[in-house]
């Protein structure tokens, strides 16, 4: 495909959403067509995923569900939007992809990354990620941005103990160590134009 594949990873309240807005701007000034979407979500029918994972009042949903229903969007996503949108030479830039759902659901819901590696392959046919920008903030960090900011959506992930965003944070790194070629991080607890600075640079070498 002719595009490139970009996603950002990082644990919650990394500032990942608007670093994404920030980077975007700067290759489409740059002349670079961009694609900006997240996962979930992306497309009609995975936004309405979207929102059974996201919902507060689901805090019975089984951890199997969990991970089955975030392939189900990824694989709608990829197919409605990514694909085309590679075919078409853009830069694609998305907010969470395959690796969230290694850490969320594998290693901190406890269902094994290999396992959760083999539903989201199925789902997705092998189209991985070209690059990944994981925005490395320790979880007391994130957590206190989140808390801090009155104008975010407070999902049913955001509402799990502190142990849980630990388990997330070391998981992120061990990822780090598996794809080593893909997964590159950049520190994100300094201020917003450094980290998009930082991200940015990373993006062109890539390139």
């Amino acid at each position: 495909m002719k595009g490139k594949f970009i996603t950002f990873e990082g644990t919650e309240g990394s500032g990942k959403t608007s670093i994404i807005r920030r980077v975007a701007d700067y290759f489409i000034a740059k002349g670079y067509i961009v694609v900006m979407t997240r996962e979930p979500g992306g497309t009609p029918i995975a936004e309405k995923i979207r929102s059974i994972i996201l919902d507060k009042s689901h805090t019975e949903m089984d951890a199997k569900t969990e991970a089955l229903l975030f392939a189900a969007a990824r694989r709608q996503h990829i197919v409605e939007k990514i694909v085309p949108a590679l075919e078409a030479g853009s830069l694609v830039f998305c907010d969470r992809a395959i690796d969230s759902s290694l850490v969320y659901q594998g290693v901190a819901r406890k269902l094994g990354v290999d396992q959760v590696l083999a539903i989201n392959q199925y789902a997705i046919d092998n189209i991985m990620p070209d690059l990944t920008v994981l925005i490395d903030v320790r979880p007391e960090v994130g957590l206190a941005r989140v808390f801090n900011n009155k104008g975010r959506e407070v999902n049913r992930l955001d509402l799990e103990n502190h142990d849980f965003y630990h388990l997330i944070y070391n998981g992120y790194q061990a990822l780090m160590k598996r794809f080593p070629d893909r997964i590159i991080a950049v520190n994100g607890e300094g201020s917003i134009d450094e980290v998009s600075k930082a991200t940015i640079e990373l993006i062109e070498k890539y390139i």
